[in-house]
């Protein structure tokens, strides 16, 4: 899950915690469920968040073969 993901479903969960009358379905709390959704677009924004930090503090090592002297011909 990434950032767009995340985002996605805060969205998602606000439509279905605030948006959406309590007793449209009695089966199903949707407040309950938006509140869920909403939380877990929290966690998925700030987890990738933290992997694209990670991603970005990387560090190449590259190795220099200046000092070879050619093959014998």
């Amino acid at each position: 899950m990434g950032i767009g993901s995340g985002i996605f479903l805060i969205v998602v969960g606000a439509i279905l915690a605030f948006a959406i009358a309590p007793d449209t379905w009695d089966v199903v709390n949707l407040n309950i469920v938006g509140y869920i959704c909403i939380a877990a677009g929290i966690l998925a924004l700030i987890m990738g968040l933290v992997y694209n930090r990670q991603r970005t503090h990387t560090t190449h090592r590259v190795e220099r073969y200046d000092d070879r002297t050619p093959p014998p011909v």
